[in-house]
């Protein structure tokens, strides 16, 4: 929580003199190392207490008849300089990517094909209502190769399983275009789990008028639905509107889908969302939007646990406590969600006031929540933090 850099964060020699102070830090990394190494509890008994707090909170919002969403995707830890650690496998650098994209003025980038290096995947699900923050729900970090190695569909299908005995049937499964395909899509069929799947404009359906591209059943069609959004990015409203049209898939000929065309304004790209849920009603039609507009809490998920909590630093040897330390991350990261319900906002504006002050319109106006939140509990530690416990 105190220590923020994202190269060294996590470094059990940092940790140790954060614990019991600079002078003592080899003493702290013993603690810590004897903490990851123990035998008497498993990375598991994290990954449990999560769940249980999971399952409260969606029978809180289902008791308020509120809609709740599983919110899937996928990321990388990428450990590009490492080459012995347990569960080492290839992994598309995203960082990579990043660094090679034409920028305006500087030309002649990097091309060939996608940059792999060694890394972990890393697989989460994060629960939410379409007006609530997010919450873990699982976490599960994998490897390709060697003793633990994983397969990708196995293990998607084994999360789930575990989220149908978790939280039953009546949620929503929320997927990005990466998990489309025929075989996921049977998978989700065969378990009766509701689902809104984006759909690749270029992937086929089947219509009144045959096998035909998403982008080609919805062109000409007439908009259903208009509502103003808000545009957190630009800070402005905008009018949004939606489209529902009955489909089939050629695999599953006998199973009703619904392809819901979100159309989002000029310049921007269509949403083509597949989904099972039945969407003659112009409410429930825009329900399936907002439940894939919400996805994006996830994105930001990845984003703030490689940045600010540092999880692609550790350096670790053995698999199980490399498993048992970024679970203990998950965790704080999930204190930190939990500051933001609406019960804390009293306790969070004194918070912010007192240790993460910003003045400047810029600095007042951006959507940094849980950042400040972090810097300001992070100024709290370390001004009251007095360590009473010796070395020995």
């Amino acid at each position: 929580m105190r220590f923020r850099h994202n190269s060294m964060g996590l470094l059990l020699s940092e940790l140790g003199g954060k614990l019991l102070g600079e002078q003592h830090a080899p003493a702290g990394t013993k603690r810590i190392s004897n903490l990851l190494r123990s035998k008497t509890w498993e990375h598991t008994l994290i990954e449990t207490f999560l769940l249980e707090k999971a399952q409260q909170r969606a029978q809180q919002l289902q008791d308020q008849q509120q809609t709740c969403i599983i919110l899937w995707d996928e990321s990388v830890l990428e450990k590009p300089e490492s080459l012995k650690a347990q569960g080492l496998c290839a992994v598309r650098s995203s960082k990579a990517k990043r660094l090679k994209r034409l920028k305006p003025g500087f030309f002649n980038p990097p091309g060939g094909r996608p940059v792999h290096v060694p890394g972990f995947e890393w697989m989460g699900l994060l629960l939410a209502g379409l007006k609530t923050h997010p919450m873990i729900a699982f976490f599960r970090w994998y490897t390709t190769r060697g003793e633990y190695a994983q397969d990708r569909f196995s293990l998607q299908s084994a999360l789930l399983m575990q989220s149908i005995t978790a939280f039953g049937r009546q949620l929503w499964h929320v997927f990005d275009r990466g998990y489309a395909g025929k075989r996921w899509l049977g998978e989700l069929l065969t378990q009766r789990v509701g689902f809104v799947l984006r759909w690749p404009k270029r992937y086929q359906l089947v219509d009144e008028k045959g096998r035909r591209a998403a982008w080609q059943i919805a062109r000409g069609r007439a908009t259903q639905v208009r509502r103003r959004v808000w545009d957190a990015h630009q800070q402005q409203w905008r009018q949004g509107s939606a489209l529902a049209l009955a489909v089939t898939h050629a695999d599953y000929p006998d199973q009703a889908l619904w392809l819901v065309v979100s159309r989002l304004g000029k310049g921007r790209e269509p949403w083509y969302l597949l989904t099972n849920q039945a969407c003659d009603q112009a409410d429930v039609v825009w329900s399936v939007v907002l439940a894939y507009a919400r996805r994006w809490q996830i994105e930001a998920c990845w984003r703030f646990s490689k940045s600010e909590l540092a999880l692609q630093s550790p350096r670790l040897w053995f698999w199980e406590n490399r498993l048992k330390l970024m679970m203990m991350v998950a965790l704080v990261y999930a204190f930190l969600l939990s500051l933001l319900v609406i019960d804390q906002h009293a306790y969070r504006l004194a918070l912010l006031r007192s240790w993460c002050h910003r003045t400047g319109k810029r600095c007042q106006s951006a959507l940094t929540p849980l950042y400040r939140l972090r810097a300001a509990l992070a100024a709290l530690l370390t001004t009251y933090q007095t360590i009473t416990q010796t070395s020995g």
